[in-house]
Protein backbone atom coordinates (compact mmCIF):
# COMPACT_ATOMS: atom_id res chain seq x y z
CA UNK A 1 0.00 0.00 0.00
CA UNK A 2 1.54 3.46 -0.69
CA UNK A 3 1.86 6.21 1.38
CA UNK A 4 -1.17 8.32 0.38
CA UNK A 5 -3.01 5.21 0.61
CA UNK A 6 -2.50 4.61 4.04
CA UNK A 7 -3.06 8.42 4.90
CA UNK A 8 -6.28 7.71 2.91
CA UNK A 9 -6.98 4.69 5.08
CA UNK A 10 -6.04 6.53 8.74
CA UNK A 11 -8.59 9.08 7.29
CA UNK A 12 -10.90 6.63 6.01
CA UNK A 13 -14.12 7.77 8.18
CA UNK A 14 -13.34 11.03 8.39
CA UNK A 15 -13.23 11.07 4.40
CA UNK A 16 -16.23 9.18 4.15
CA UNK A 17 -18.36 11.80 6.44
CA UNK A 18 -16.40 14.40 3.57
CA UNK A 19 -18.09 12.63 0.47
CA UNK A 20 -21.50 12.64 2.13
CA UNK A 21 -21.13 16.38 3.03
CA UNK A 22 -20.00 17.61 -0.79
CA UNK A 23 -22.67 15.55 -2.25
CA UNK A 24 -25.31 16.67 -0.09
CA UNK A 25 -24.51 19.86 -0.51
CA UNK A 26 -24.14 20.28 -4.21
CA UNK A 27 -27.63 18.73 -4.64
CA UNK A 28 -29.98 21.35 -6.01
CA UNK A 29 -33.68 21.36 -7.39
CA UNK A 30 -32.25 21.52 -10.92
CA UNK A 31 -32.07 18.26 -12.48
CA UNK A 32 -29.59 19.31 -15.35
CA UNK A 33 -27.31 20.56 -12.26
CA UNK A 34 -27.67 17.27 -10.59
CA UNK A 35 -26.53 15.21 -13.25
CA UNK A 36 -23.76 17.45 -14.69
CA UNK A 37 -22.62 17.51 -10.69
CA UNK A 38 -23.00 13.65 -10.46
CA UNK A 39 -20.98 12.96 -13.43
CA UNK A 40 -18.07 15.11 -12.43
CA UNK A 41 -18.28 14.09 -8.73
CA UNK A 42 -17.35 10.00 -10.25
CA UNK A 43 -13.74 11.35 -10.57
CA UNK A 44 -12.75 13.12 -7.31
CA UNK A 45 -9.22 13.56 -7.16
CA UNK A 46 -6.35 12.43 -4.86
CA UNK A 47 -7.90 14.91 -1.96
CA UNK A 48 -4.71 15.98 -0.95
CA UNK A 49 -6.27 19.23 -0.03
CA UNK A 50 -8.86 18.12 2.46
CA UNK A 51 -6.55 15.54 4.10
CA UNK A 52 -4.24 18.30 4.79
CA UNK A 53 -7.08 19.85 6.76
CA UNK A 54 -7.07 16.45 8.41
CA UNK A 55 -3.95 15.95 9.29
CA UNK A 56 -3.16 19.12 10.63
CA UNK A 57 -6.48 18.81 12.72
CA UNK A 58 -5.27 15.84 13.88
CA UNK A 59 -1.76 17.20 14.97
CA UNK A 60 -3.22 19.48 16.90
CA UNK A 61 -5.72 17.63 18.75
CA UNK A 62 -8.37 15.80 16.28
CA UNK A 63 -10.26 15.88 13.77
CA UNK A 64 -14.00 17.17 14.76
CA UNK A 65 -17.25 17.87 12.39
CA UNK A 66 -15.88 21.43 12.31
CA UNK A 67 -12.22 20.33 10.37
CA UNK A 68 -14.74 18.15 8.10
CA UNK A 69 -17.33 21.14 7.02
CA UNK A 70 -13.72 23.30 6.70
CA UNK A 71 -12.23 20.73 4.55
CA UNK A 72 -15.61 20.08 2.41
CA UNK A 73 -15.48 24.06 1.90
CA UNK A 74 -12.14 24.68 0.56
CA UNK A 75 -12.61 20.81 -1.62
CA UNK A 76 -15.38 22.17 -3.19
CA UNK A 77 -13.50 25.83 -3.83
CA UNK A 78 -10.65 23.86 -5.29
CA UNK A 79 -13.09 22.27 -7.72
CA UNK A 80 -14.69 25.88 -8.91
CA UNK A 81 -11.82 26.77 -9.94
CA UNK A 82 -10.44 23.83 -11.76
CA UNK A 83 -13.84 23.87 -13.52
CA UNK A 84 -13.57 27.63 -14.31
CA UNK A 85 -9.76 27.45 -15.42
CA UNK A 86 -10.97 24.50 -18.00
CA UNK A 87 -13.47 27.07 -19.30
CA UNK A 88 -10.63 29.72 -19.47
CA UNK A 89 -7.86 27.46 -20.86
CA UNK A 90 -10.71 26.03 -23.33
CA UNK A 91 -9.22 22.15 -22.32
CA UNK A 92 -11.56 19.31 -22.76
CA UNK A 93 -10.31 16.74 -20.60
CA UNK A 94 -8.39 16.61 -16.81
CA UNK A 95 -6.62 13.65 -15.65
CA UNK A 96 -7.77 11.48 -18.55
CA UNK A 97 -11.48 12.59 -18.39
CA UNK A 98 -13.82 14.82 -20.28
CA UNK A 99 -14.48 18.56 -18.68
CA UNK A 100 -17.57 19.88 -18.26
CA UNK A 101 -17.08 22.72 -21.17
CA UNK A 102 -16.00 19.69 -23.34
CA UNK A 103 -19.22 17.73 -22.73
CA UNK A 104 -21.67 20.48 -21.91
CA UNK A 105 -20.77 23.79 -23.59
CA UNK A 106 -19.00 27.27 -21.45
CA UNK A 107 -22.02 28.68 -20.22
CA UNK A 108 -23.16 25.11 -18.26
CA UNK A 109 -19.42 24.68 -17.01
CA UNK A 110 -19.21 28.41 -15.75
CA UNK A 111 -22.88 28.39 -14.06
CA UNK A 112 -21.78 24.84 -12.16
CA UNK A 113 -18.40 26.55 -11.11
CA UNK A 114 -20.70 29.68 -9.41
CA UNK A 115 -22.78 26.74 -8.38
CA UNK A 116 -19.76 25.56 -6.19
CA UNK A 117 -18.55 28.48 -5.20
CA UNK A 118 -21.72 29.39 -3.66
CA UNK A 119 -21.88 26.25 -1.76
CA UNK A 120 -18.19 26.37 -0.73
CA UNK A 121 -19.26 29.84 0.97
CA UNK A 122 -21.89 28.47 2.51
CA UNK A 123 -20.16 25.49 4.05
CA UNK A 124 -17.66 28.00 5.56
CA UNK A 125 -20.44 29.62 7.16
CA UNK A 126 -21.87 26.78 8.70
CA UNK A 127 -18.19 26.32 10.79
CA UNK A 128 -19.43 29.17 12.72
CA UNK A 129 -15.95 30.76 12.82
CA UNK A 130 -15.33 34.42 11.10
CA UNK A 131 -11.70 32.93 10.27
CA UNK A 132 -12.56 29.78 8.22
CA UNK A 133 -15.29 32.13 6.38
CA UNK A 134 -11.96 34.88 6.04
CA UNK A 135 -9.44 32.13 4.79
CA UNK A 136 -11.96 30.95 1.84
CA UNK A 137 -12.73 34.31 0.55
CA UNK A 138 -9.28 35.49 0.74
CA UNK A 139 -8.27 31.75 -1.01
CA UNK A 140 -10.48 32.84 -4.01
CA UNK A 141 -8.97 36.72 -4.21
CA UNK A 142 -5.46 34.83 -4.41
CA UNK A 143 -6.87 32.27 -6.73
CA UNK A 144 -7.51 34.65 -8.98
CA UNK A 145 -4.72 37.08 -8.65
CA UNK A 146 -2.50 34.05 -9.02
CA UNK A 147 -4.42 33.26 -12.18
CA UNK A 148 -3.88 36.92 -13.52
CA UNK A 149 -0.43 37.33 -12.60
CA UNK A 150 0.47 34.37 -15.14
CA UNK A 151 -1.49 35.81 -17.60
CA UNK A 152 0.39 39.05 -17.21
CA UNK A 153 3.70 37.41 -17.18
CA UNK A 154 3.16 35.27 -20.53
CA UNK A 155 1.93 38.38 -22.21
CA UNK A 156 5.00 40.89 -20.41
CA UNK A 157 7.44 37.95 -20.60
CA UNK A 158 8.87 38.67 -16.69
CA UNK A 159 11.35 36.15 -17.10
CA UNK A 160 12.82 35.77 -13.44
CA UNK A 161 11.82 33.32 -10.88
CA UNK A 162 10.40 35.69 -8.49
CA UNK A 163 7.63 36.21 -10.82
CA UNK A 164 6.97 33.00 -11.30
CA UNK A 165 7.02 32.44 -7.34
CA UNK A 166 4.57 34.51 -6.68
CA UNK A 167 2.61 32.97 -9.57
CA UNK A 168 2.63 29.40 -7.71
CA UNK A 169 2.14 30.91 -3.57
CA UNK A 170 -0.85 32.56 -5.22
CA UNK A 171 -2.06 30.25 -7.57
CA UNK A 172 -0.93 26.87 -5.77
CA UNK A 173 0.44 27.26 -2.48
CA UNK A 174 -2.39 29.37 -1.16
CA UNK A 175 -4.53 26.65 -1.03
CA UNK A 176 -2.70 24.23 0.98
CA UNK A 177 -1.69 27.22 3.08
CA UNK A 178 -5.36 27.61 3.47
CA UNK A 179 -6.21 24.05 4.56
CA UNK A 180 -3.81 23.62 7.65
CA UNK A 181 -4.77 26.97 8.42
CA UNK A 182 -8.48 25.50 8.90
CA UNK A 183 -7.23 22.66 10.47
CA UNK A 184 -5.03 24.89 12.73
CA UNK A 185 -8.51 27.02 13.62
CA UNK A 186 -10.64 24.15 13.98
CA UNK A 187 -8.58 22.76 16.97
CA UNK A 188 -8.42 26.70 18.59
CA UNK A 189 -4.57 27.04 17.74
CA UNK A 190 -3.23 30.08 17.05
CA UNK A 191 0.02 30.75 18.22
CA UNK A 192 3.64 29.42 17.26
CA UNK A 193 2.08 26.32 15.66
CA UNK A 194 -0.21 28.14 13.02
CA UNK A 195 2.86 30.39 11.75
CA UNK A 196 4.95 27.08 10.89
CA UNK A 197 2.48 24.68 9.62
CA UNK A 198 1.50 27.36 7.34
CA UNK A 199 4.97 27.80 6.42
CA UNK A 200 5.02 23.65 5.56
CA UNK A 201 2.58 24.30 3.68
CA UNK A 202 3.88 26.82 1.83
CA UNK A 203 7.03 24.85 0.72
CA UNK A 204 4.32 22.21 0.29
CA UNK A 205 2.44 24.43 -2.17
CA UNK A 206 5.68 24.96 -4.21
CA UNK A 207 6.63 21.19 -4.39
CA UNK A 208 3.50 20.38 -5.75
CA UNK A 209 3.95 23.53 -9.11
CA UNK A 210 7.07 22.52 -9.43
CA UNK A 211 6.48 19.26 -10.24
CA UNK A 212 3.35 19.73 -12.05
CA UNK A 213 5.12 22.48 -14.33
CA UNK A 214 8.11 19.53 -14.88
CA UNK A 215 5.60 16.91 -16.48
CA UNK A 216 5.47 19.74 -19.41
CA UNK A 217 9.27 18.51 -20.18
CA UNK A 218 8.71 14.97 -20.32
CA UNK A 219 6.06 12.42 -22.55
CA UNK A 220 3.17 10.76 -20.68
CA UNK A 221 0.05 9.68 -21.07
CA UNK A 222 -0.44 8.98 -17.78
CA UNK A 223 0.10 12.82 -16.96
CA UNK A 224 -3.15 13.80 -18.79
CA UNK A 225 -1.63 16.83 -20.87
CA UNK A 226 0.13 17.03 -23.61
CA UNK A 227 3.70 17.89 -23.51
CA UNK A 228 4.65 21.56 -23.67
CA UNK A 229 0.88 22.67 -22.77
CA UNK A 230 2.27 25.42 -20.70
CA UNK A 231 4.80 27.39 -23.18
CA UNK A 232 1.17 26.36 -25.59
CA UNK A 233 -0.26 28.92 -23.14
CA UNK A 234 2.43 31.23 -23.06
CA UNK A 235 3.79 29.78 -19.21
CA UNK A 236 7.74 30.07 -18.85
CA UNK A 237 7.80 27.86 -15.85
CA UNK A 238 11.09 26.92 -13.29
CA UNK A 239 13.50 24.31 -15.62
CA UNK A 240 13.13 26.97 -18.92
CA UNK A 241 13.39 29.88 -16.35
CA UNK A 242 16.85 27.93 -15.38
CA UNK A 243 18.14 26.84 -18.47
CA UNK A 244 17.52 30.75 -19.81
CA UNK A 245 19.37 32.47 -16.76
CA UNK A 246 22.62 30.49 -17.73
CA UNK A 247 24.94 32.77 -19.33
CA UNK A 248 26.92 30.12 -21.09
CA UNK A 249 24.10 27.87 -22.40
CA UNK A 250 24.18 27.28 -26.45
CA UNK A 251 21.11 29.29 -28.34
CA UNK A 252 20.39 30.97 -25.28
CA UNK A 253 20.14 34.43 -26.70
CA UNK A 254 17.53 32.63 -29.85
CA UNK A 255 15.47 30.56 -26.94
CA UNK A 256 15.05 34.40 -25.32
CA UNK A 257 14.03 35.68 -28.50
CA UNK A 258 11.92 32.83 -29.56
CA UNK A 259 9.51 33.25 -26.47
CA UNK A 260 9.29 36.69 -26.65
CA UNK A 261 8.44 36.59 -30.89
CA UNK A 262 4.61 37.55 -31.37
CA UNK A 263 1.69 35.29 -31.58
CA UNK A 264 1.48 31.42 -30.89
CA UNK A 265 4.65 29.30 -30.86
CA UNK A 266 4.28 26.58 -33.29
CA UNK A 267 5.24 22.85 -32.54
CA UNK A 268 9.25 23.15 -33.83
CA UNK A 269 9.32 26.48 -31.35
CA UNK A 270 7.93 24.35 -28.57
CA UNK A 271 10.44 21.21 -29.06
CA UNK A 272 13.01 23.15 -29.61
CA UNK A 273 12.24 25.35 -26.41
CA UNK A 274 11.75 21.30 -24.25
CA UNK A 275 15.15 20.57 -25.05
CA UNK A 276 17.04 23.52 -24.35
CA UNK A 277 15.74 23.34 -20.80
CA UNK A 278 16.49 19.41 -20.73
CA UNK A 279 20.29 19.83 -22.37
CA UNK A 280 20.78 22.70 -19.75
CA UNK A 281 20.19 21.27 -16.45
CA UNK A 282 16.24 23.44 -16.03
CA UNK A 283 14.68 19.69 -14.76
CA UNK A 284 17.50 19.07 -12.67
CA UNK A 285 17.35 22.38 -11.22
CA UNK A 286 13.92 22.21 -10.67
CA UNK A 287 14.38 18.45 -8.84
CA UNK A 288 17.41 20.73 -6.81
CA UNK A 289 14.94 23.86 -5.57
CA UNK A 290 12.56 20.71 -4.42
CA UNK A 291 14.75 19.22 -2.60
CA UNK A 292 15.90 21.83 -0.93
CA UNK A 293 12.17 22.88 0.38
CA UNK A 294 12.10 19.18 1.51
CA UNK A 295 14.21 20.13 3.89
CA UNK A 296 13.55 23.02 5.07
CA UNK A 297 9.71 21.66 5.49
CA UNK A 298 11.27 18.68 7.45
CA UNK A 299 12.94 20.84 9.69
CA UNK A 300 9.58 23.17 10.53
CA UNK A 301 7.59 19.98 11.38
CA UNK A 302 10.69 18.96 13.47
CA UNK A 303 9.47 21.86 15.64
CA UNK A 304 6.33 19.54 16.76
CA UNK A 305 6.51 16.58 19.29
CA UNK A 306 4.24 13.91 17.27
CA UNK A 307 4.15 11.01 14.98
CA UNK A 308 1.68 12.81 13.00
CA UNK A 309 4.42 14.58 11.60
CA UNK A 310 5.47 11.34 9.76
CA UNK A 311 2.24 11.27 7.92
CA UNK A 312 2.51 15.09 6.58
CA UNK A 313 6.47 13.76 5.36
CA UNK A 314 4.91 11.27 3.38
CA UNK A 315 2.04 13.24 1.52
CA UNK A 316 5.24 15.71 0.60
CA UNK A 317 7.13 12.89 -0.43
CA UNK A 318 3.81 11.58 -2.72
CA UNK A 319 3.56 14.88 -4.57
CA UNK A 320 7.66 15.40 -5.17
CA UNK A 321 7.60 11.65 -6.39
CA UNK A 322 4.04 11.02 -8.05
CA UNK A 323 3.94 10.22 -12.10
CA UNK A 324 1.03 11.85 -12.41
Amino acid sequence: MSAIEDIRQSLSHELKELDTLISRTLDSSNPLMNQVISNYLRHKGKQLRPMLVMLTAKLFGGVNDVAVTAAASVEILHNASLIHDDVVDDSDRRHGHETINAVWDNHVAVLVGDFFVSNSLKLATETNDLRVIRAIADLGKLLSLGEMDQIYNARYHELNEESYFKVISHKTASLFVTCVSMGAYCTGVNDWRLGAIREFAELFGRCFQIKDDIFDYFDSKAIGKPTGNDLREGKVTLPLLYALTKSDAPERDEMRELIRKEGSLSETDIRRLITFANENGGVEYAYKVMEDMRAEAVRILSQFNSPVTAEFIALLDFVILRET
